[in-house]
């Protein structure tokens, strides 16, 4: 069975916050995620930007299947030392040559990691759903998209986003919030495909993330009051249990891409299927 690395892009303070608000942090979500979707896999949660987290070396990587990074409010472009930490250690995963997927901040850490930028979007966060993304030419027939339509909306907020990507870079999906959206990064002997939204979030942690951040979304003009927030997350909480509501549907303005579980996960899924079981095979025959 699969043995992956779950790298937490969260200080020791945001995943505090995080487990009040939502019950467990970034990386314990994705590994309730992937164990739903790969019975038997083996996790192994670490947090690369902790003062006292190990220093992960190439060699160490490479006994993996696979590396996935988490979202955070971490902003890249900061120089400090939680963001050198998590950068040197995704330079460690490239140079490893195991396969590597993030989402949100974590396909920000492996932009920079490569040479590329991150910024603060321009206009406001984009909170809840990220609409209208579309595949790009690249993108149309490029495995980490398999089965997307050629416009969906999926899970996401964020304040930041990818500036300009690293030399060599696949651009995969855009849409009229951010220009990057989807893509493939190869470095230093390694392969990555990333995504500014987040595939291994249930509607239910959206809300959560939502509540959490109803100050903001009120001052940026995305909500009218805080009432609001909350009965837009309410929405989102109960399409987890009741997916194929058409009311619910409605309300949101979302179809079986966002609302279906197995829909929202497609390039958790198209990532597990392409490169880490080609990883797991090649180390069986090494």
């Amino acid at each position: 069975m699969y043995t992956v690395l779950v790298a937490e892009s969260e200080t020791p303070e945001h995943r505090a916050d995080r487990r009040e608000r939502a019950g467990r942090s970034s990386g314990e979500s994705y590994i309730a995620t992937l164990e739903q979707m790969v019975p038997g896999i083996v996790a192994e949660r670490i947090a690369p930007a902790d003062e006292d987290s190990p220093v992960y070396t190439p060699e160490q990587i490479a006994a993996y299947d696979g590396v996935f990074l988490t979202g955070s409010p971490l902003h890249v472009y900061e120089d400090s030392p939680p963001v050198r930490r998590q950068i040197a250690f995704m330079r460690a995963v490239f140079a490893s040559g195991v396969p590597s997927f993030g989402s949100c901040a974590g396909l920000q850490v492996a932009v920079a990691a490569a040479g590329g930028t991150v910024r603060p979007i321009p206009e406001r966060l984009e909170a809840g759903i990220a609409r209208r993304i579309a595949s790009t030419m690249a993108g149309r027939d490029h495995p980490l998209l398999a089965g997307r339509p050629a416009c969906w909306d999926a899970p996401a907020i964020h304040g930041d986003e990818v500036e300009s990507l690293p030399e060599g870079a696949l651009l995969l999906a855009s849409n009229g919030v951010s220009a990057v959206q989807a893509a493939e990064i190869r470095h230093d002997g390694g392969l990555f495909w990333g995504v500014q939204y987040h595939p291994e979030l249930s509607p239910e942690e959206i809300a959560s993330a939502l509540r959490g951040q109803a100050n903001d979304l009120v001052e940026q003009g995305l909500a009218l009051d805080e009432a609001a927030v909350e009965r837009h997350a309410d929405l989102l909480a109960a399409l987890r249990d009741d997916p194929d509501s058409p009311a619910l549907r409605w309300h949101l303005g979302v179809d079986g891409e966002f609302a279906d579980m197995a829909c929202r996960r497609r390039e958790l899924r198209n990532f597990l299927d392409t490169l880490v079981a080609a990883r797991h095979a090649q180390r069986r025959r090494d």
